[in-house]
């Protein structure tokens, strides 16, 4: 089974309740499948009352190396005092094996969603991401990959190219739209940046809130440009960007030296996601999770709009990059 076909159907209630036990934790109540279509993650409860979060990687995305890079960047985060998500030290280790799946147990850690609106949040988690950069720059990952086209663009046209997801009808235009974003990326993409270890999808949806962010999910964690962990945060139109963009970079920089040159990258990151994005989704159609969750996926008119949006997105790339405030 390649990784593009795996689906977690052997992950009964069964098997997770044996990989708990041979980890060293009996399940009391619970096992809560939490929103995680990657990974399968659930929360639970053990005999002492204890709440939990189990993660089980899916096979095949990861090595062993590339997931224990991921436990040992959120361990430095959190002896650093960065609010992060670490997987607990079982039986002397973070990272445990049960039939064919890796898996890591997390405390549960709650809190109330991050408004992307409050500008006093967002000052507090540009400090924090200036704190996670500053210790994320003591080390390098030597098994996880970096940032790049590659990646981002190459293989997902790859995969988009022979998905049954796009209809044969569109297949050339969206085809050809990611061929010309990517003439465009080749142009604008540079690496004239210092590359550190990155939380890698520091969205607004992998932060909680309690009485300060939290960062949680380092699973695409990698090597990349600062921007990567800093751009998604920021929304709204020109003006309303350059205001978050002040308070998000003067509050970083207390911590960390933001280089501005990274902000020409701001408009090739995006690009670079939304292609990755659908075909994420396309690999991992097969999984029962996909087509439940992302039923639009099969929609004509989605299609559609996804070439409209890359063609957007391609003008945008040849506009020049955001310019903000001499000190930055």
């Amino acid at each position: 089974m390649t990784a593009s076909t795996f689906t977690f159907q052997t992950l009964d209630p069964e098997t997770l309740l044996d990989a708990l036990w041979d980890s060293g934790i009996r399940v009391e109540s619970g096992l809560t499948a939490l929103n995680s279509y990657e990974n399968r993650v659930y929360q639970f409860s053990d005999e002492d009352r204890k709440r939990y979060v189990v993660k089980f990687y899916r096979p095949q995305r990861w090595s062993e190396a590339q997931i224990l890079e991921e436990h040992q960047l959120a361990q430095a985060l959190l002896d650093d005092e960065v609010p992060v998500a670490a997987p607990l030290l079982l039986q002397g280790k973070t990272l445990h094996q049960h039939d064919g799946f890796w898996f890591a147990v997390f405390p549960s850690l709650g809190g109330r969603q991050y408004e992307t609106d409050n500008l006093n949040h967002l000052e507090e988690v540009g400090r924090y991401l200036g704190r996670m950069h500053q210790t994320a720059r003591t080390a390098t990952f030597s098994a996880r990959p970096t940032m790049g086209l590659q990646e981002y663009i190459q293989e997902p046209y790859q995969v988009l190219e022979t998905s049954p997801l796009v209809p044969k009808a569109l297949r050339p235009l969206l085809l050809t739209a990611i061929e010309a974003l990517s003439t465009t990326l080749q142009n604008c993409w540079h690496t004239q940046w210092r590359s550190l270890r990155l939380h890698g999808d520091c969205h607004p949806g992998n932060i909680l809130w309690r009485d300060g962010p939290l960062f949680v999910d380092l699973d695409d964690a990698r090597m990349g440009p600062a921007v990567q962990d800093l751009w998604m945060l920021i929304n709204g139109d020109k003006q309303e960007q350059r205001m978050q963009w002040d308070i998000l970079l003067e509050a970083y920089s207390e911590f960390s030296e933001f280089d501005p040159h990274e902000l020409s990258l701001i408009e090739p990151l995006r690009a670079m996601r939304m292609v990755y994005y659908l075909a994420w989704v396309a690999r991992r159609w097969q999984d029962p999770a996909f087509p439940g969750n992302f039923p639009w996926m099969t929609d004509e008119d989605f299609w559609r709009r996804q070439i409209a949006i890359f063609q957007e997105q391609n003008r945008l790339l040849q506009e020049p990059p955001l310019q903000l405030m001499p000190e930055f």
